[in-house]
């Protein structure tokens, strides 16, 4: 009698079927969640507006010579800033994010019971981010348009594909931070501020605002090999100085080392919190 019961390929690939049925579900309920809540989701708008505005008076006060040029194009102060603020504004966002989805779950009585379904901790964390992983290049590459049309700016439109996958390279690093900040929260029941400090850090001492050359000599070769710092440089070559996809190459071997490196780590973090929470009995605390 020939038997009808799955093989195991047959089940593990079932499995990996439902685990990505499931993101899909997180990605819904993120979707509807920044919905409902318009207010901050327009409010996030008008802070980068505001930014750029800010920035644009600051422009007058720069010297045009003192800007670095890119594949031979020199920059303008708002060709330069605005591609900081969108990626500092990422790199903001992105952190917060899972710490403040699982400090909600915490708040709403519901991350013990989520925890205590058939889910794998891995899915959970993918799916907190699902929903990041497409709305945040889709907001930058929105608001770089917008910016370049109110401030007469020119981009180069080949360096788009390029910048999004420099973008895509850079956010499991950020993540990575994210869900150690996410597994900090889990202990401490605080979403945290080192972790958004770290990231201001990062973001200011990577030239988001400022060529890094204003820095000394010593301190501008240590903080030029931050992943922030050549993402922003990839992104700027590919946009202002119209390189294309030569920006990418070691470029994107570094970005994916320092990815997978914060990534793993940040995933191993969550773990040991999660299982230090389970074996206080203290998960559903808050």
């Amino acid at each position: 009698m020939t038997s009808i019961a799955p093989t195991a390929t047959e089940a593990a690939g079932s499995s990996l079927l439902g685990e990505l049925a499931k993101i899909s579900a997180f990605l819904r309920r993120d979707l509807l969640v920044a919905w409902s809540y318009r207010l901050s989701f327009v409010t996030e708008w008008i802070t980068l507006v505001v930014q750029a505005v800010t920035f644009f008076f600051v422009s007058k006060l720069v010297d045009p010579k003192a800007l670095p040029a890119y594949g031979g194009t020199h920059a303008t102060y708002m060709q330069f800033v605005s591609i900081g603020i969108v990626v500092g504004a990422l790199l903001q966002l992105a952190t917060g994010r899972i710490a403040a989805g699982v400090r909600g779950e915490q708040l709403m009585g519901t991350l013990e019971s989520l925890l205590l379904t058939p889910t794998a901790a891995a899915t959970i964390q993918v799916g907190t981010v699902a929903y990041d992983f497409i709305y945040i290049p889709i907001r930058m590459a929105v608001f770089l348009g917008v910016i370049a049309v109110a401030f007469g700016l020119h981009f180069d439109l080949s360096g788009i594909g390029p910048s999004v996958i420099l973008v895509i390279a850079l956010l499991p690093f950020v993540w990575g931070i994210g869900i150690a900040n996410a597994a900090a929260t889990l202990t401490f029941r605080r979403s945290g501020s080192p972790a958004g400090l770290l990231m201001t850090l990062l973001s200011i001492g990577s030239g988001s605002f400022f060529p890094l050359t204003v820095f000394p000599q010593s301190v501008a070769s240590a903080v030029a090999n931050t992943p922030v710092a050549i993402a922003l440089g990839g992104i700027r070559r590919a946009l202002i100085g119209g390189e294309g996809w030569s920006v990418l190459g070691w470029n994107l071997v570094v970005l994916a080392a320092f990815s997978i490196v914060a990534l793993i780590c940040g995933l191993l973090a969550f773990r040991l919190a999660l299982r230090r929470e389970w074996r206080r009995g203290s998960l559903g605390l808050y």
